[in-house]
């Protein structure tokens, strides 16, 4: 006997759509609940599965404390540890060495984010930090400045080529640097000479303004090494938006992030890079998704970070849900199941491998993707 049982179409598709398209999904592992504060993240790294460092400030009222998070249990528990100065960006290169940009300088880490000591004589406009080895790295920042140091950060020199480009340094900055290979690797900015058209108003004093403010074209920067940075290339094209974010996996493949102003149809767009052929093509753009960090497994898949878009403006101030995005092929994008609580105006993300992943918001939120 078959036993026939009849739904309306509309329980069936809300059973459908209750069901997540894979059993993972991204759990809380810390969230930051004090009365009368915020913690602010602005950076996520893990080192290996088990060491990670989060870095950024708690909001008490008019003051502001620097702080790291930290965990050695891969973030089953995390402890608050002050800093001298607030953390912008990070780069762990092993389980104990790593290094934090701050706005006044860069410090070091050799206890895994539990200590930090500030290095003397590191450059001013430091936005970002890159090492090769615990001796040999790179710093990129403002002014169209790129520096090199072999020391560990004692000694810094200044890279050539960076100062190539045609552009005002004043308006020009390098933002960030990565490497695809311990050989080839990119470093992106842009220029932006400020519209002197308009007043210089936040956005969410004249919304509609904001809204109607076009986006125009920019000056990008890149520089490229296949040397392991004895040598650059510099290059420079003109472009709608801003390349925030570039990460490689292990084929040679890489996801490219850009992003764009208030009034632009999309709020960013994801390329797929290929750094031996040099060819990208666009893989995911909705006008109701503001991805703010890509990543690319060494297996091949892609996970995207973002905050869902409601109405057109995009800074007031007001965090969007955290929407999490994966793909196999870099063609067909799938949203993912987040936990509901987690809210933002940026995310970050943090990948040691295909099962180990995190991702930050800058509201004081980490969460990890478990089954």
């Amino acid at each position: 006997m078959t036993l026939r049982l009849e739904l309306p179409v509309s329980v069936l598709l809300t059973c459908l759509l209750a069901v997540p398209a894979g059993a993972e999904r991204w759990r809380v592992q810390y969230l930051y609940d004090e009365a009368k504060s915020n913690l602010v993240l602005n950076d996520l790294k893990f080192a290996s599965a088990q060491r990670g460092v989060a870095v950024g400030y708690i909001e008490e009222g008019k003051r502001v404390r620097p702080t790291a998070l930290v965990t050695a249990d891969g973030g089953a528990h995390w402890s608050l540890v002050p800093t001298r100065e607030v953390g912008v960006t990070l780069y762990l290169l092993n389980e104990n060495t790593g290094w934090m940009v701050t706005p006044k300088g860069l410090w070091q880490t050799t206890e895994a984010g539990r200590n930090w000591n500030k290095l003397p004589n590191a450059p001013k406009g430091v936005l970002r930090v890159h090492f090769l080895d615990e001796q040999h790295g790179f710093a990129v920042g403002m002014k169209k400045k790129v520096f090199e140091t072999r020391d560990s950060g004692g000694h810094w020199t200044e890279v050539p080529a960076a100062a190539e480009p045609n552009s005002n340094p004043d308006y020009s900055s390098y933002t960030w640097i990565t490497f695809a290979t311990p050989m080839a690797g990119i470093i992106s900015g842009w220029s932006f000479p400020p519209r002197h058209d308009e007043e210089e108003l936040p956005d969410w004093i004249e919304p509609d303004k904001a809204i109607r403010r076009s986006e125009v074209p920019h000056l990008s920067l890149t520089l490229e090494t296949k040397d392991g940075g004895k040598t650059w290339q510099s290059s420079t094209t003109s472009m709608f938006g801003r390349i925030t974010r570039i990460r490689f996996g292990a084929s040679g493949t890489g996801l490219g992030l850009v992003e764009f102003a208030l009034a632009f149809a999309w709020p960013s767009e994801i390329y797929r890079l290929n750094y031996l052929t040099g060819k990208s093509e666009r893989v995911y753009r909705e006008k109701n998704r503001a991805i703010t960090d890509v990543w690319l497994t060494n297996s091949g898949t892609g996970y995207l970070a973002g905050v869902e878009v409601l109405g057109q403006l995009r800074t007031a101030g007001v965090p969007g849900k955290l929407k999490m995005l994966r793909s196999a092929d870099l063609t067909k994008w799938t949203e993912m199941d987040a936990d509901y609580r987690a809210v933002a105006n940026r995310a970050t993300l943090a990948v040691v491998d295909d099962d180990n992943l995190w991702v930050a918001t800058d509201t004081g939120i980490i969460l990890r993707l478990e089954p």
